[in-house]
């Protein structure tokens, strides 16, 4: 599989995306080709060699002679085409048409673009897309996405930094981001949206044979820290004991060490309530040499908010940390099957049976048998095999 894994570590737009993937080799001709497809006029796209704080990489430079900066989502639909680039494109306008369509309480088809509705941003969005294809792209993979604090001036006048529309494509996609003491807009609205739309899954470059690398510059320079969007590219074998892709999950964590064993154990039960997958606990020895206990839970990335906030709740820390982490669940199906009139739950997968040992155990008092036994019993009753030697037929 071939992924293309976005290091967005001082914030990304939507020239940087097309100027990162021409750097590392999209074909120019084939991006023109595609945008030409709109069948609009007064657009020209070259590529600019440049560097920033030392590294070098490309500027895709969008010259037009439009001076229309609205467009509503409607008229940008009816251009694009059925190819695969306008397909994706089509994907990142109408995400955006919806979040705009959220924050302006409008219905998405009447949503009016303004800085993304101008033939820059068209081409930029439609050109990132081309640009995937022509590198045979079949993944996009993002790292967390940074944003600039403060404020800026956009269309609406003042706004606060991330601007709304950017916190909204983040937010509705649970995308990681990190905030950075920058005065300056450096995640913008179409960056966002093509990261958020197209990128299959957040986190740290995925295990890979390199290929290609390519650097898109921003237009400004900055002092402090290199204005560029890294795109690495590469191909990405699947393990022979996992389907790939995984499903995306995020783990939350703290350090405790003033927490008693009960409340370590209502955590835990309140995590699991709240919506957690999974969650546990771990011993450690922390600074000092005291003995101390890591609380884990494990969760829908969309989820990460209100679980997060449980495990500062419940375990009074002062801070939290989360990595993103991929889940391969196997097919299972839950059944309840009947020992002596006792129900007891039993979840049946490809290549076990397992006993929900809390009706094992309730099941056990209740027929005065020991527990192993009744698990025994109800994993035989749930392969279809009750009357197998050793067991007492019951």
């Amino acid at each position: 599989m071939r992924v293309a894994w976005f290091h967005c570590f001082n914030g990304v737009a939507g020239d940087m995306t097309l100027g990162a993937l021409l750097d590392a080799g999209a074909d120019l001709e084939a991006v023109r080709a595609s945008i030409g497809e709109l069948g609009l006029s007064g657009w020209s796209l070259q590529m600019q060699r440049t560097s920033r704080n030392g590294i070098g990489g490309c500027r895709a430079l969008v010259e037009t002679d439009d001076h229309s900066h609205h467009r509503a989502f409607a008229e940008i639909r009816s251009l694009l085409g059925s190819s695969a680039p306008h397909q994706r494109a089509l994907a990142v306008f109408t995400e955006l048409a919806e979040v705009e369509g959220t924050i302006h309480a409008t219905p998405p088809d009447e949503v009016e673009f303004h800085e993304v509705g101008s033939l820059d941003a068209i081409v930029d969005i439609v050109g990132v897309c081309a640009a995937l294809e022509s590198l045979g792209i079949d993944e996009v993979h993002c790292s967390p996405i940074a944003v600039g604090c403060g404020t800026f001036r956009a269309a609406h006048g003042v706004l606060p930094n991330p601007g709304p529309a950017v916190v909204g494509l983040l937010t509705r996609r649970g995308a990681p981001a990190v905030g950075v003491d920058v005065d300056l807009e450096l995640t913008t609205p179409t960056g966002a949206a093509l990261m958020t739309v197209l990128s299959r899954r957040f986190g740290p470059m995925p295990a890979m044979r390199l290929e290609r690398v390519g650097y898109g510059a921003g237009t400004k320079e900055l002092p402090s820290r290199p204005n560029l969007v890294q795109v690495v590219v590469g191909e990405v074998a699947p393990s022979a004991s996992v389907a790939s892709p995984g499903q995306p999950v995020q783990l939350l964590e703290v350090n405790v060490d003033d927490a008693t064993g009960e409340v370590l154990a209502h955590t835990v039960a309140a995590l699991l309530a709240e919506g957690a997958y999974d969650a546990w606990i771990t011993p450690i020895v922390m600074k000092k040499g005291r003995p101390a206990h890591t609380v884990h839970a494990l969760c829908d990335p969309a989820r990460s908010a209100s679980i997060g906030a449980v495990l500062v709740h419940e375990t009074g820390s002062m801070g939290i940390r989360g990595t993103v982490l991929d889940r391969w669940p196997l097919a299972r199906h839950e059944t309840t099957i009947e020992l002596d009139g006792q129900p007891v739950r039993v979840k049946v997968g490809e290549h076990r049976v397992k006993v929900e040992f809390d009706d094992a155990a309730q099941a056990a008092v209740a027929l005065g048998r020991p527990v192993r036994d009744v698990l025994r019993r109800a994993e035989a009753v749930a392969l279809g095999d009750a009357d197998e030697p050793g067991g007492d037929g019951g």
